[in-house]
C-alpha cells in the first residue's frame, strides 16, 4: 500500500474530509445567516457570520486526524516522521481552507470567505499547537477553549471586538490575519513531542 495512503487511513482522513465537506455544505446553506453575541457583559449587538464561526468546526473535525493510532511506533520509526506531520498539518489547512471558501458558490461574499479561510487557518494552527503540548487526542481542546470566551467576552463596551478575539474581527484585519498565521506557523514549526501516555493508551 502506498505509504501516504496508509498514513491517511490510519487516521481516519476520509472520514474527518467527510465530516468536514458535511459541515462545509451546512454552512453553505446559511451563508446569510449570522450568530448573535449573547448579552454577556454589555447591551451589544453584535452578530458574526456562520460561515466565519464553521472553521471551528473544521479544526475539531479535522484536528481529530492529528492523533495517531500508532504513535510508539512512529516514535521509533527509521524514517522521521517530522517532516510527515507537517505535510500532514499543510495539507488539512490547505482542504479546510477549500472548504470554507465553498460557500461562495452559494453567494457568500468574497469577504466574508476571506475571514473564513484566515479562521480555518487560525484555528487548525490551534489544533495542532493544542496536539503538541496536550497529547493528539486532545487536538479539539484549544480551538474550543478559546472560541468560547471569544463568543462571551470578545466584544468591547463600543460594540468592537476585543484585541484579542482574533476570529471576529473584520476581513480587513490585519492584526487578525497576523494572528492567524503565527498560530498556524507556530503549529507547523513546534518540535515533534514524544508519545504521551494518553496516545500511549489510545493507541
Amino acid at each position: 500500500m502506498n505509504p501516504g495512503l496508509a498514513f491517511a487511513r490510519s487516521r481516519n482522513l476520509p472520514r474527518a474530509a467527510a465530516g468536514a465537506l458535511v459541515v462545509a455544505l451546512a454552512t453553505s446553506l446559511f451563508a446569510g445567516a449570522r450568530v448573535d453575541i449573547p448579552d454577556f457583559r454589555y447591551l451589544v449587538d453584535y452578530g458574526i457570520p456562520v460561515a466565519a464561526v464553521a472553521p471551528v468546526a473544521h479544526a475539531v473535525v479535522l484536528g481529530s486526524t492529528l492523533h495517531s493510532p500508532m504513535a510508539d511506533l512512529e516514535h521509533t520509526a527509521a524514517q522521521p516522521m517530522t517532516l510527515i506531520r507537517r505535510l500532514h498539518l499543510l495539507a488539512l489547512t490547505l482542504l479546510a481552507a477549500c472548504l470554507s471558501a465553498l460557500p461562495l458558490l452559494f453567494g457568500l461574499s468574497a469577504d466574508i470567505a476571506a475571514a473564513s479561510v484566515r479562521n480555518a487557518v487560525g484555528y487548525l494552527g490551534l489544533a495542532g499547537i493544542s496536539a503538541r503540548f496536550f497529547g493528539s487526542g486532545l487536538a479539539w481542546l484549544l480551538p474550543l477553549g478559546t472560541f468560547g470566551p471569544t463568543l462571551l467576552l470578545g466584544v468591547a463596551p463600543d460594540n468592537t471586538p476585543e484585541w484579542w478575539a482574533w476570529s471576529i474581527h473584520a476581513p480587513s484585519a490585519a492584526g487578525a490575519l497576523t494572528t492567524a498565521v503565527l498560530l498556524w506557523l507556530a503549529a507547523l514549526l513546534l518540535p515533534t513531542a514524544p508519545p504521551r501516555p494518553d496516545d500511549r493508551a489510545e493507541a
